[in-house]
């Protein structure tokens, strides 16, 4: 019985180009096209675990319009939307940029692949640090709001509906607050830094403003809108009142339910780091045809194979975006 020998020569002959290239594909490419599978799979069901729960607790689910309301240079102007439209429009505009420098590869044109590879560097950096002014934003908040023992969300609004700051009515009680830290307590207490505000102060400011109300995260199925309680429902559920929330983080969110920001923060940051790798890895293509490395290959497989996961971030991102943001 003869053995089998598999040696480098057949090897060559298997993956060497033309009719014997597995599904016409090369050994490069093949591979990369295996990794954009496997990486859809893990973003599917990071986006479907974001659904299931999202269906589960819909009735304190924070609205979009109202959390992602800023944009670059327009302090105090609400701006639903519009930035991370923006952003969406100049990371699709790169997935642009990118097909044709692959075209330019196909044709050999050194120079174009050059300014569409640049092109394409400077769209995701764009994008990169458009979702971290995003990310500040959030984590900074707006308005602020209490948390109730039960751990209910409450924002405050005037009698128009309008969401009121914290600062705009919480009063100044000169209390002596202290941040509890590890080195003055013993070591499973701790806390985070010390809001703005205490309880007591925004207690005490809302009752100065008779014109405030309290809006609950409860969202009426009807109206779509979160529900607003009257004056005096609104003094009941203050008095239960045991933290001041400003911002978002993974232990509090102000916007409303905590799960809103933990996938927030998972998810587009799990897309960010694609990004940031694609524009690393974009940047190294980017000086190897500067310096001819592919002119002296004559092809720019490479460039087609960074491409390809490029449209898939792109492509990724629009999922993101629809599910996240819009729906």
């Amino acid at each position: 019985m003869e053995a089998t020998v598999t040696t480098a020569n057949s090897q060559d002959k298997t993956w060497g180009g033309g009719a014997n290239e597995p599904m016409g594909a090369s050994y490069g490419k093949l591979m990369m096209w295996f990794f954009i599978l496997s990486d859809a799979l893990t973003f599917s069901g990071f986006l479907g675990a974001y659904g299931f729960s999202r269906f589960k607790f819909i009735e304190t689910w924070p609205l979009a319009d109202e959390v992602f309301t800023h944009f670059p240079f327009m302090h105090g102007v609400s701006a639903p939307m519009y930035y991370v439209a923006l952003m969406t429009f100049i990371l699709i505009f790169s997935s642009v940029t990118m097909v044709l420098a692959v075209d330019a590869g196909h044709q050999m044109k050194k120079t174009k692949v050059a300014i569409y590879m640049f092109l394409t560097i400077i769209g995701g950096l764009i994008f990169v640090g458009s979702q971290a002014w995003e990310w500040k934003n959030f984590i900074k908040g707006e308005y602020g709001a209490v948390e109730t023992t039960g751990g209910s969300i409450l924002q405050f609004v005037d009698k128009d509906g309008k969401r009121v700051a914290l600062a705009d009515f919480a009063a100044n009680l000169k209390e002596d607050r202290e941040e509890l830290k590890r080195n003055k307590a013993t070591w499973f207490m701790s806390e985070g830094s010390l809001p703005s505000y205490s309880v007591a102060e925004v207690q005490a400011g809302f009752k100065a403003n008779p014109n405030l109300l309290i809006r609950t995260e409860l969202i009426n199925p009807e109206t779509k809108q979160k529900v607003v309680l009257t004056r005096a429902e609104s003094e009941a559920r203050l008095a239960q009142a045991k933290y001041v929330v400003e911002g978002a983080n993974l232990i509090r969110n102000e916007y409303g339910s905590k799960l809103f920001a933990d996938f927030f923060f998972f998810i587009t940051g799990f897309h960010g780091f694609h990004v940031f790798s694609g524009v690393v890895i974009n940047i190294i293509i980017f000086f190897n045809v500067l310096l001819g490395t592919y002119e002296k290959r004559k092809s720019y497989e490479m460039v087609e194979k960074v491409g390809l996961y490029w449209h898939f971030v792109d492509l990724v991102w629009v999922f993101v975006f629809t599910v996240f943001y819009l729906v």
